[in-house]
């Protein structure tokens, strides 16, 4: 293996490694694991098999590590992810097993759960503590508290049945089936029906009777999710959400101190410690089965092993006709075009919301949903089905500089929104992303200022993504965050595996089981397919 001696850290180069020796030594190196794209999940993979003791080399085509979820400094000295805000879902094995807090993985946990303000001036503060949660809901809608109780209940029962802390958790290891799931639940109804079953609408209507508590869970059973929530399985999106067991903190979501794209930092530099090789801007412009990759500039680099952590269309681009037809058709069959609009803000201060009046309130240290009502919903998945953007937004709001101002100069604040639904392409005569990116951001900031007394006027700027660009800049095949739909006919056993029908093909990024976010045991569980086909083989 090339002795790549000591290194910088990651973070300390913003994750720009390029390259550790030339591309002709890459080529002349042995190397019995190549991964292709050196986003958190292939990081993670390339930690795990290089500790193992296997020679592995990341190629990045990029200038840097992280992929969605990294670190780039949109505006001087304000550093943001231009995709990945919050971080709830992260594997605690990950997490132990490459000593991410030794290295200095900081999570601030954002425990002031979930403000939602109202078109009519009232709001509510959806604690993650059950009691003060209850203390609000008995002001605003005192008939739903048990309602309330009983859906936190049924997240915590399917969460401790699936997911118990230790190696009984079914996010380790091979996905299971639905059979094997209901066993696990018990074959608990309610259970079952939330996981496979019901809409997000059916959820809520299931437990509670106010039709604004209502509206304001609705968007979390379709964050990243190119569905209504009035369609069936959308409920299980909001569980997917729900399952965290990060710092002890069940189903809590947190800022990570230095911003979302340390994590992918750290996972680099775990990974170089374990012996990794990881090379940027380095295009691989062909995956060839058995053998390894062809550089897009024509150089050859071999290894028996090739993990993808490319999203499942972009690596079927990569295998040209080397792709096996069954496997072309099953990736071919999963929707991966995403609706979800993605905006930076630089702010002068925290938004000052008319309901609770304040610029560094509770409120400004979990997260801000601005809600949609039913018909809402509607009309704004049915317009950006048919290529238009929607007259209204639903906006979920984070703040990094209210947990830490170390991400942003002094008098400046950080705002990320994450919105829906807004169209991958426009209809014909309805404008392209070029043409309607500001109508888009404007959009979406109007969702937000609608409720505030010093919106739009505290917005320094704001850089706007849609699907387009998120494909673009990000490379996720249609700016789809999952690398493809996480509703139930693509989660569990359904979801791609690691290893492919191509002899010695795998993949591990958020296409695989168990699904999308910043988890890193795809990662992993990629890592242990390759490690077991290996020892099979002697």
């Amino acid at each position: 293996m090339p002795d790549h001696g000591t290194f910088t850290r990651a973070e300390d180069l913003d994750g720009v490694l390029g390259l550790p020796m030339p591309v002709a030594e890459l080529s002349r190196s042995r190397w019995d694991a190549l991964i292709v794209g050196a986003g958190h999940n292939g990081l993670t993979c390339a930690a795990y098999l290089a500790r193992a003791g296997l020679r592995v080399l990341v190629l990045e085509s990029r200038r840097r590590v992280g992929g969605a979820c990294t670190v780039e400094e949109v505006w001087p000295d304000v550093r943001v992810s231009p995709c990945a805000y919050l971080c709830g879902l992260l594997h605690p094995r990950v997490i132990d097993d490459l000593n991410l807090r030794a290295r200095g993985f900081r999570w601030i946990p954002a425990s002031a759960g979930m403000f939602v303000p109202f078109d009519d001036g009232r709001s509510i503060q959806l604690w993650d503590d059950d009691d003060r949660c209850d203390d609000e809901i008995r002001r605003f809608a005192p008939g739903d508290v048990a309602g309330r109780r009983a859906m936190s209940a049924l997240i915590g029962r399917i969460r401790d049945a699936l997911r118990p802390a230790g190696d009984r958790d079914l996010w380790l290891g091979p996905p299971p089936s639905r059979d094997e799931i209901e066993t696990r639940l018990r074959h608990d109804p309610d259970a079952v029906k939330m996981l496979f079953e019901w809409s997000m609408v059916e959820y809520v209507e299931r437990f509670l009777d106010d039709e604004s508590l209502q509206a304001a869970l609705l968007g979390q059973g379709v964050i990243g999710t190119n569905a209504s929530p009035f369609d069936p399985g959308t409920a299980s999106i909001h569980w997917h959400h729900a399952s965290g067991r990060m710092g002890g903190h069940d189903g809590m979501w947190g800022y990570v101190e230095g911003g979302m794209g340390r994590v992918s930092m750290l996972l680099c530099d775990a990974a170089r410690e374990a012996g990794a090789v990881v090379a940027t801007g380095v295009a691989v412009g062909r995956i060839v089965p058995g053998q390894g990759v062809e550089l897009e500039g024509g150089e050859r680099i071999d290894a028996p092993v090739v993990i993808s952590n490319a999203d499942p269309r972009a690596t079927l681009r990569l295998l040209g006709d080397a792709a096996d037809p069954a496997w072309r058709a099953r990736v071919e069959s999963i929707p991966i075009e995403g609706c979800t609009l993605k905006l930076n803000v630089a702010l002068r201060e925290l938004p000052s919301f008319r309901a609770r009046p304040g610029t560094l309130r509770d409120h400004h240290f979990g997260q801000i949903n601005t809600p949609l009502s039913k018909a809402e919903w509607r009309a704004g998945f049915e317009a950006a089905r048919s290529g238009r953007l929607p007259s209204r937004l639903w906006t979920e709001l984070y703040f990094q500089t209210a947990h830490d101002a170390s991400v942003a100069p002094a008098g400046v604040h950080t705002m990320s929104v994450f919105a829906q639904y807004v169209p991958y392409r426009f209809a014909d005569g309805a404008g392209t992303w070029d043409s309607r990116r500001d109508d888009a951001r404007a959009l979406a900031i109007d969702a937000v200022a609608r409720h505030c007394d010093n919106l739009p006027g505290a917005v320094i700027d704001a850089v706007a993504l849609g699907p387009p660009d998120i494909e673009r800049e990000v490379g996720l095949t249609g700016g789809h965050i999952f690398q493809g739909e996480c509703l139930p006919g693509f989660m569990w056993d359904r979801r791609l595996a690691a290893e492919t029908s191509m002899p010695g093909v795998y993949l591990c990024g958020a296409a695989t089981y168990p699904g999308g976010s910043v988890i890193a045991v795809n990662g992993r569980n990629a890592a242990v397919a390759v490690l077991a086909s290996r020892a099979s083989k002697g």
